[in-house]
């Protein structure tokens, strides 16, 4: 089987689509922000109070260099660090005000750019994906938009 037919070159390429896509429209919009520092604002704006741990796992990303993604929004003032009450050791995360307002700016441009992303797809073709790619990597499938 030739590399190209195989699925993990497929997936890697609508990876850079996806990176590609985002990144023109966070430059277009004013945001420097990227597609993994998103990802972090929303499950935080969806589970305020959760640690690094719990963040790398929402999102599905690696737990040693999760910390990078914190400290990069936490210097852009969208995410603050506390000691947790409950375990001195420990750092929970919330978003910030400007973190807040940022997720609330961004959320609409994300939705939107998303159709993008598959944009050579007709909406039946576009379910069809969501239907499996979701149901590859053990996710409940999501509303077609």
């Amino acid at each position: 089987m030739a590399a190209q037919a195989m699925p993990g070159h497929v997936i890697r390429r609508l990876q850079q689509r996806s990176a590609q896509v985002f990144h023109k429209r966070m430059q277009e919009e004013g945001h420097d922000l990227t597609s993994v520092q998103f990802a972090a604002l929303d499950a935080l704006s969806a589970h305020p109070g959760i640690d690094q741990a719990q963040l790398s796992a929402l999102i599905a990303y690696d737990r040693a260099t999760i910390g990078g993604v914190v400290d990069r929004l936490e210097q852009k003032g969208l995410v603050s660090r506390q000691v947790n009450p409950r375990d001195r050791r420990a750092r929970v995360l919330a978003l910030t005000p400007a973190g807040q307002e940022r997720y609330a700016t961004l959320l609409p441009v994300v939705a939107a750019l998303q159709r993008d992303i598959l944009g050579r797809l007709d909406p039946d073709e576009y379910a069809a994906f969501m239907a499996l790619a979701a149901k590859a990597v053990g996710l409940d499938a999501p509303d077609a938009d």
